[in-house]
C-alpha cells in the first residue's frame, strides 16, 4: 500500500520529509540533499551559505515584531545510515526510500528509514516557510557526515554562526531533553593477509549468522542485543581448538556505529572432520540461542555448501591470531556512569570485519562520556592489536558534551514543556555522539539542548518514527521558539 505523507500533520514538515526520503544521502553523499535545502532557501529569499564540505547555513528573518530577539540556531544533520536486510535489492546511491505503515509508526521496506535525522532537517525547513510560527532571527544549520564521525561539524568555520543558543533536533526519545553526550573514537585493526596450505583440501562450507536486531552502537548497546560477528567468532574459535580447518573468508557488519546483524564465513573442512565441525558449531549456536532467547528470537544459523569455493584459506598462524583477537576484543558495556543512574559511561562495539585481497580489517567503535576513559579503551585496543600482530589505525575521534544543569535554554525548555504537555520532562545524557560536543568546542559560549520525536531502532532496517509524536515535537518546537523570542 502506498503511503501518502500529505495526510499527516504538520503538513510542512511531512512535505519536506517526503522529498528528502527520495534523495540519496548516506554519509559522504549529501550533495543532492544539500542542493534541495539550498533550493528551499532560494525559493523563500533567505540568505544562505554553503561551505566546501556541503554544510549549509540558512538565515531566516524574524517574525514581525521579533527582530530584536536573540538569534536561535536550529541544527541537524543531512546524512543517514544506509542499512538493509541482505535479501533486499536496494541501492542507497540511487533508490528512494520505500515507506510502509505499521499502525502509528512510519517505517521503510527492508531498509533504514532516515528519520534519523530526516525529521530534524524537515522540521527546520518547515519552520522556514511556516507563516504561523512566531520566532526571532534563526540560523538553520544542516551538517554533513554526522554518522561516520561528525566530520561536517568538525569543518564548520569559526565565526559562521552568530547565535549563542542552539536547539539540536537529533534526539530520538519523546519527552526527554538531552543535555550531554558521549565522545567517540574508532580503531581499525589491519592484519596483512597471508595464504596458507592448512586444510586446503576438503569440502567448502559457508556459515551465515542472521536475523539479529542490530541497532545503534551507542543507544542500543545496553539492550543485550546479539553481535553477529561475535557469535560467528565463538563458533569458529571453538572449532579451531578441536580440529584443523581453513578459514577462507569472514565478513560481517556494515557501519562502525551499528551493531552487526549479519556475518558470513567460508571454511574448508577436511572430509573426515565435517561431522565433528558441524557438531561443534551447532552446539555453540545452541548455547547462544539459550543465552539470548529473550532478546534475539529470530537468530538463524545456516550452513550451506556452495557450488564452488575459489577463496584460499589464510595461513594457520594468521587464523589463530585473528580468531584470538576477535574473541578477546571487548564488546558491549564496559562501565556504567557512577553518578547518572542508568547511563552507560563507556562501551565498545565490535563493528565490522572485512576480508580483501591483501588485508583483513576489523573495525571497532568506542564511546565514553569521560574523555580519559575513552582514551584508555583505545589504548587497550591498540595493545590487543600489537599482541595479535595487527596494525592499529586510530583516527582522531570527537569530544563529548558535558551536561550543564544551569543552562538558560534548558530552563526555558523545561518551562515550555510543562505548559505544552502538562508535566515535567526528563533530562538525560546520551551514550551516543551528538554534534553538540564538537560545536561546544568551536563555540565555547553556546548554550544547547537536544530533543526530538520518538524514533526507535535507528541504524537498522527496523528503524521507525511515531507519527503522532512528530506533531507533538513540532508543537513543542514552535512554543519553545516563541518563548525564546519573548
Amino acid at each position: 500500500m502506498q503511503v501518502n505523507l500529505s495526510d499527516f500533520e504538520p503538513k510542512h514538515l511531512w512535505k519536506h520529509f517526503d522529498e528528502i526520503r527520495k534523495i540519496p544521502r548516506c554519509s559522504g553523499d549529501e550533495k543532492a540533499v544539500a542542493d534541495y535545502i539550498v533550493s528551499v532557501a532560494k525559493k523563500h529569499g533567505c540568505e544562505y551559505k554553503r561551505d566546501s564540505v556541503n554544510n549549509v547555513v540558512i538565515r531566516v528573518p524574524a517574525s514581525p515584531g521579533k527582530e530584536n530577539a536573540p538569534v536561535i540556531i536550529l541544527q541537524g544533520h543531512m546524512d543517514m545510515v544506509g542499512e538493509k536486510d541482505s535479501h533486499i535489492q536496494f541501492d542507497f546511491t540511487r533508490d528512494p526510500i520505500q515507506l510502509r505503515l505499521d499502525g502509528d509508526w512510519l517505517m521503510a521496506q527492508g531498509t533504514t528509514l532516515g528519520a534519523d535525522n530526516g525529521v530534524g532537517i524537515a522540521a527546520g525547513l518547515a519552520i522556514l516557510e511556516d507563516d504561523s510560527m512566531v520566532h526571532g532571527p534563526l540560523e538553520l544549520l544542516f551538517t554533513v557526515d554526522e554518522e561516520t564521525g561528525l566530520t561536517g561539524a568538525s569543518h564548520i568555520e569559526p565565526g559562521l554562526l552568530a547565535g549563542k543558543t542552539l536547539l539540536n533536533l537529533d534526539s530520538e526519545e519523546e519527552g526527554v531533553f538531552f543535555i550531554g553526550c558521549a565522545g567517540g573514537e574508532n580503531t581499525y585493526a589491519r592484519f596483512p593477509k597471508t595464504a596458507g596450505t592448512s586444510a586446503s583440501s576438503g569440502s567448502g562450507f559457508k556459515l551465515t549468522v542472521s536475523g539479529l536486531k542490530g541497532g545503534h552502537s551507542g543507544l542500543d548497546i545496553n539492550l543485550h542485543r546479539g553481535n553477529a560477528i561475535l557469535f560467528l567468532t565463538r563458533m569458529l574459535w571453538t572449532a579451531n581448538r578441536r580440529i584443523s580447518f581453513g578459514l577462507a573468508n569472514f565478513n560481517g557488519g556494515n557501519k562502525t556505529n551499528a551493531i552487526p546483524r549479519e556475518a558470513f564465513a567460508e571454511v574448508i573442512v577436511p572430509d573426515d572432520q565435517i561431522e565433528t565441525f558441524n557438531q561443534i558449531v551447532e552446539k555453540v549456536f545452541q548455547d547462544i540461542q539459550t543465552e539470548y532467547k529473550t532478546v534475539e528470537k529470530n537468530i538463524r544459523l545456516d550452513i550451506s555448501k556452495p557450488e564452488k569455493t575459489s577463496a584460499k584459506p589464510i595461513a594457520a598462524d594468521l587464523q589463530n591470531r585473528l580468531l584470538n583477537f576477535l574473541t578477546a576484543v571487548p564488546h558491549g558495556i564496559l562501565e556504567i556512569h557512577p553518578e547518572i543512574q542508568g547511563l552507560v559511561e563507556t562501551s565498545n562495539n565490535l563493528a565490522k570485519i572485512e576480508f580483501s585481497d591483501d588485508v583483513i580489517e576489523v573495525a571497532l567503535s568506542s564511546r565514553s562520556s569521560i574523555n580519559s576513559a575513552l582514551h584508555f579503551v583505545s589504548q587497550k585496543l591498540k595493545a590487543l592489536c600489537e599482541l595479535a600482530g595487527a596494525e592499529a589505525n586510530q583516527p582522531a575521534g570527537y569530544p563529548g558534551w558535558t551536561p550543564n544543569l544551569d543552562s538558560p535554554v534548558l530552563k526555558v525548555a523545561k518551562e515550555t514543556y510543562q505548559k505544552v504537555v502538562g508535566k515535567e520532562p526528563r533530562m538525560e545524557a546520551i551514550h551516543a555522539g551528538l554534534e553538540c560536543g564538537i560545536l561546544s568546542e568551536k563555540y565555547p559560549n553556546l548554550d544547547m539542548v537536544s530533543f526530538g520525536p520518538q524514533i526507535e531502532h535507528p541504524h537498522s532496517p527496523e528503524e521507525r518514527v511515531n507519527i503522532p509524536s512528530v506533531a507533538r515535537f513540532y508543537k513543542l518546537l514552535a512554543a519553545l521558539l516563541e518563548a525564546l523570542a519573548a
